[in-house]
């Protein structure tokens, strides 16, 4: 009953496999070997997009914070919703490997920013000359940080705006398998086909050890990223370890059905937890998190039988047994029907 975030789980074997097999021998460093090269080149099919600039780093917080930099001047901000990633989570590494880009914070429910917010917030900038930060790029996250997930048209009206202003626009997609599979279009619908220039495609979240993707649908900042990843510290020199992981990842539509499994253990528990009196859930879930609220005795009785997952406030432990607190569920790929309805069981005691 491990709920505790989707990173916590186990890497899928199909991925050890192909981390031992390529343990096997010898090959150049620093993505100069082929393995790199053919998972570069299956992450462009899946994009469909030929000439995309593709990179492997090793973390998503690498991967976004080097993109914005890479699309960014310090003198800039970036524009992201009040509680994305880059934001909440990520230690101000946006900021410091653009070396000083801001960033604004742009509301809307459900943590999704609108187009309608977004262009408030951009012309809000570059109005004190000098004195203010200019105009930088957009980030959304997909899927949210609640749990939610962009539509396709939501994505393509921010991007509207975005090209009004001629902005480049980025897809933090630390959960972007789960969102895909919600929305049941392709990768190139939710990403160029809608008007994002450049997407985080995760995969740690998803099943795999550590790799990322970076995807930019215009080669043109392909050698900037090439040098701000080296100075940054995140160019594998054993980086076929890194393709190994990518290339079992796509293989037979792994990433695919890793998220399927953990949007379905998702939609289960939310389900048990909306028939379950007492419980109020904050967000309606939509990928593979879930926000609700119960009582305190209960989370006192989960805790005891040895469950995980985080308490967003309060203490479990001491306070009226019926106040509600907050919590975050996560699924990951191996989440069992029986972890799930195992917890829903002792959740209503």
């Amino acid at each position: 009953m491990n709920f505790a975030s989707d990173n916590t789980g186990p890497v899928h074997p199909n991925v050890m496999e192909a981390l031992n097999a390529s343990n096997m021998g010898y090959a150049l460093p620093y993505g100069a070997d082929d393995a790199t090269a053919q998972a570069v080149q299956d992450i462009r099919d899946v994009f469909e997009a030929p000439e995309a600039a593709v990179y492997l780093v090793s973390l998503g917080t690498a991967a976004n914070s080097l993109i914005l930099a890479t699309l960014s001047q310090p003198w800039e901000t970036v524009f992201c919703h009040t509680v994305a990633h880059i934001h909440e989570d990520e230690c101000n590494a946006p900021e410091f490997y653009s070396g000083g880009t801001k960033l604004t914070l742009v509301p809307g429910d459900d943590a999704k920013m609108t187009a309608q917010n977004l262009r408030s917030s951009i012309l809000a900038e570059e109005t004190r000359g000098v004195h203010g930060p200019q105009r930088g790029p957009v980030s959304i996250t997909q899927a949210t940080e609640r749990g939610t997930i962009y539509s396709l048209a939501e994505i393509q009206d921010i991007s509207v705006t975005c090209k009004d202003f001629g902005l480049p626009l980025h897809m933090d997609g630390a959960r972007f398998a789960n969102a895909l599979q919600t929305l049941e279009c392709s990768a190139a619908d939710m990403t160029w086909k809608s008007g994002i220039d450049a997407v985080t495609f995760g995969g740690t979240k998803n099943g795999l050890m550590a790799v990322e993707a970076v995807v930019f649908f215009d080669p043109k900042h392909a050698w900037e990223f090439e040098l701000r990843r080296k100075r940054g510290a995140h160019l594998f020199s054993k980086h076929r370890f890194l393709a190994a992981q990518m290339q079992a990842y796509l293989a037979g539509d792994l990433w695919l059905d890793m998220a399927e499994k953990s949007n379905a253990a998702c939609a289960r528990l939310a389900q048990g937890l909306k028939q379950t009196p007492g419980i109020v859930l904050d967000f309606e879930p939509q990928a593979n998190i879930i926000f609700a609220q119960w009582s305190r005795a209960a989370h006192q009785r989960l805790h005891a039988a040895g469950a995980h997952y985080y308490l967003m406030a309060g203490d479990h432990k001491t306070g009226s047994a019926d106040e509600l607190l907050p919590a975050r569920l996560v699924t990951d790929w191996s989440a069992s029907p029986e972890d799930v309805d195992r917890f829903l069981e002792i959740l209503r005691g």
